[in-house]
């Protein structure tokens, strides 16, 4: 996960031009400097090996940040390619492009085809472009206990994690049913003209390129165009007769995204998730697996000031299985009046780390997988690659659709009126190999109602007992009754801080390491 590993900055660390004088003063002093730098007190030269160390430090961050923002700045302008024939699912919607119909078929049930298909593709463009998509960024208020002023290189899994809670707060605050309504806005200015083709073959442009840091200029434009786009949409909203109704969903919507902003006072920032993961043994600029990942999502949700107004919980299943008398214990409100029977319920947004194989996917799984992503109730998958963690969302055929958050973006002040969108959200679909897919992975489900949750264990056992493979292990279980019930009432309080960790001595070669020491499982 992090894109300069100890090994290269100590080769940059000895480059002589790249050491600033005054600190190749300080690291390699003269003997003159040396003795004079004694003044009898014994503890001096341990002194000076603290500052010596601290300003190595200081410079290892600088130095990886420096390339960081490079390496994460700009994105290369691609193409993603999808089949126009298999269907296209994205967290329990199907969108069908085209029915595998004769091209030369000219009739009119052959135009009402193509017509559907075109709206098919705009729905679907406007269902992916309405995920909240939450990058890298920089320039933000230095991380408490670090000189971090940004998580580009090492703060990707943070991010899928905020995704993955962004989308169920968005399903409990807004439905599944809400898309941005600017979305397509910014289709428009993004996408290149299309024209019609008979190949079985859509695409999809990537990210344009543009870096502030290396084209300042190009920034600026793209700033404006989304002033402008913002203020088209804003007419659109009021000639619109639903016009206060999309005006609270607007509200809502950029209430979600402040929560997450890269300052010390958003409940779900990175700041407050670095805070969270020092219990697990955490700091700023370390990796993080995807089960640590779950415990931190549940530990901020847990302390946000508005977690009792909210009315959603966070629950993490205990050795991949979930314990339904837990969930039920959690979710369950005494109100006020003290009546046994007057209970209400709070929306439960439901996390199993699992593992799936060894050092790679077991391809018995992957139908599971799929199935999964089908249900209305998955709010998808944190998990990526070896070293490079994704938000997966959906699949097509053998491919998994995901939001990437390896793209180096300068912070966004969403303490302020009417701060610009466009930058959390991506209108760009990219694809991944199931074969390529790291085996370690945290699935998230949200249930509204307690029925909904009834209906959730009910689907997802059915899902997970649907491999025509009929492997021995499923990927994980539900149980009745609460985890005490089965003599684990000591494990009931996870503790990730008890997973695989990886010292600085292991680090440096982790070219040799499995993918396994870089993902933390239970």
């Amino acid at each position: 996960m992090n894109s300069v590993s100890p090994s290269s900055v100590q080769f940059i660390q000895s480059q002589e031009d790249l050491t600033p004088p005054d600190t190749k003063s300080r690291l390699h002093p003269g003997a003159s400097e040396q003795e004079n730098s004694w003044n009898g007190h014994y503890d001096l030269p341990e002194k000076s090996q603290q500052n010596e160390s601290v300003d190595v430090d200081k410079i290892k961050v600088k130095l990886m940040t420096a390339w960081n923002n490079v390496k994460y700045g700009w994105v290369v302008k691609g193409r993603t390619n999808f089949s126009k024939t298999s269907p296209i699912f994205l967290l329990g919607r199907c969108y069908q492009f085209e029915s595998k119909a004769d091209p030369a078929d000219t009739s009119r049930e052959a135009r009402d085809n193509q017509n559907a298909a075109s709206a098919a593709v705009d729905l679907f463009r406007k269902d992916f472009g309405s995920r909240i998509w939450l990058t890298y960024r920089r320039e933000f208020p230095q991380l408490e206990g670090s000189i971090w002023t940004t998580d580009c290189g090492w703060g990707c899994m943070l991010r899928s994690g905020q995704m993955l809670l962004a989308q169920g707060l968005l399903v409990h605050l807004l439905s599944r049913n809400w898309t941005w309504p600017d979305v397509l806005l910014s289709v428009e200015s993004e996408a290149e003209p299309r024209s019609p083709s008979k190949s079985s073959i859509t695409n999809w442009s990537n990210f344009d390129v543009f870096s502030s840091q290396l084209d300042r200029s190009r920034s600026l434009r793209h700033a404006r165009g989304s002033t402008v786009t913002q203020a088209r949409a804003r007419t659109l909203r009021l000639d619109n007769p639903n016009s206060s109704k999309m005006d609270k969903e607007e509200e809502e919507h950029r209430k979600i995204i402040s929560w997450f902003g890269d300052h010390p006072k958003a409940p779900f920032g990175v700041h407050q998730l670095v805070e969270y993961g020092k219990s697990s043994g955490k700091k700023a600029g370390d990796w993080y697996g995807p089960s640590i990942v779950a415990h931190i999502i549940k530990r901020a949700v847990e302390k946000a000031e508005d977690s009792e107004s909210l009315g959603i919980t966070v629950y993490v299943s205990q050795d991949c299985t979930v314990y339904k008398g837990d969930v039920v214990n959690l979710c369950e409100m005494q109100l006020k009046s003290g009546s046994v029977s007057d209970l209400e319920w709070k929306s439960v947004i439901i996390l199993v780390p699992v593992r799936l194989g060894g050092e790679t996917l077991n391809p018995v799984y992957m139908h599971c997988v799929k199935e999964i992503l089908k249900l209305e109730c998955c709010i998808g998958i944190i998990g990526g690659k070896p070293k490079h963690s994704l938000y997966f969302i959906g699949y097509q055929d053998d491919y998994l659709l995901y939001l990437d958050p390896h793209y180096c973006q300068p912070v966004v002040d969403v303490t302020k009126y009417n701060f610009l969108l466009e930058s959390f959200h991506c209108i760009s679909p990219r694809k991944l190999s199931f074969n390529k897919m790291d085996p370690s992975c945290t699935i998230g489900f949200y249930a509204k109602t307690k029925e909904d949750f009834e209906n959730l264990c009910e689907n997802v056992t059915k899902v997970l007992g649907s491999s025509p493979l009929k492997e021995k292990y499923p990927i994980f279980t539900f149980a009745e009754g609460c985890a005490q019930d089965y003599g684990l009432d000591e494990r009931c309080i996870c503790k990730p801080d008890t997973t695989v960790r990886i010292s600085k001595s292991e680090r440096a070669g982790k070219s040799k390491q499995s993918s396994t020491e870089e993902f933390v499982f239970l």
